[in-house]
């Protein structure tokens, strides 16, 4: 039997528009984090900085690791 490797780590990759669509819902619901993010990406608030979060990943906190991502200068 042969292994094959995949390139992504996740069971079921088909499901990966329907989780971006309820990220997309959780952004348009949390105003506030909306504003940091766009905030983020305008001043690069968080340039040099290291930042480690362990969370369940939810539709909010995929939202929120979106928003802080924006707070670092590209490319990562």
């Amino acid at each position: 039997m042969v292994a094959t490797q995949s390139k992504y780590d996740v069971k079921d990759l088909s499901l990966a528009p329907l989780g971006k669509q309820r990220i997309e819902w959780a952004g348009r619901e949390m105003p506030v984090l909306r504003q940091i993010q766009e905030r983020f990406a305008k001043e690069k608030t968080l340039a040099g900085i290291r930042l480690v979060a362990c969370c369940h990943v939810t539709t909010e906190t995929a939202h929120l690791a979106i928003a802080l991502k924006m707070g670092v200068p590209m490319p990562f």
